[in-house]
């Protein structure tokens, strides 16, 4: 693959993961993990964040979706990690605001190469499919943690859970999408006095 895209594919034990991603795309997707609901959220990150996405998941889910779910961060953290690459000319901090009817999210990132996530869903485990609240959380924080991304990701309004787990996803895509373009100002110049996002 050329340009800012990546592919990567994880197969231990537990699951199955191949990811591939492009940071430059125009919202496609494909994805597979078989939970509805995990699907949809992961869909808002491309839709809105303008990044093509696949994303085949399989694994034991007879012990439940933990493993799934975070792998599917695992994994797709580091794609998009290998996309921004070394983050020459990026912007590189950005965030978003995401109402949906009663809802409010806020994201915020840093593409420093340091995975810091603060996470604050106020979710519960209601109208989320199959999904339980913990793991939208877990997925936030391995994602950052393998992304290498600081992601302040919070709730400010909400009351229903699926409207307040849909926003988050759609203020991250819109934190990662302006993060991610590329500034001409910078003329491919790293974005940081140390000279590198390495970490």
């Amino acid at each position: 693959m050329t340009g800012r895209t990546a592919q990567i594919s994880r197969k231990t034990g537990e699951t199955d993961i191949s990811v591939k991603v492009d940071l430059d795309g125009t919202g496609e997707y494909s994805i597979s993990t078989g939970n509805g609901m995990f699907d949809h959220l992961l869909a808002q990150l491309s839709r809105h964040g303008l990044i093509d996405v696949e994303i085949s998941a399989a694994g034991d889910l007879d012990v439940g979706w933990h493993h799934l779910v975070e792998d599917v961060g695992i994994v797709l953290g580091r794609a998009l990690r290998q996309a921004v690459g070394d983050g020459s000319g990026i912007v590189r901090m950005a965030h978003a605001l995401a109402p949906l009817d009663e809802t409010l999210a806020l994201a915020a990132i840093d593409l420093s190469g340091r995975g810091y996530p603060v996470i604050d869903t106020k979710l519960t485990d209601t109208d989320l499919g199959a999904l339980p609240a913990s793991l939208v959380t877990h997925f936030l924080e391995t994602l950052s943690r393998e992304g290498g991304f600081n992601l302040h990701a919070k709730v400010l309004a909400g009351t229903n859970n699926h409207h307040k787990a849909e926003a988050l996803f759609k203020a991250l895509a819109r934190a990662l999408r302006a993060a991610a373009t590329v500034d001409e100002r910078r003329r491919g110049g790293v974005p940081s006095t140390k000279g590198t996002i390495e970490g």
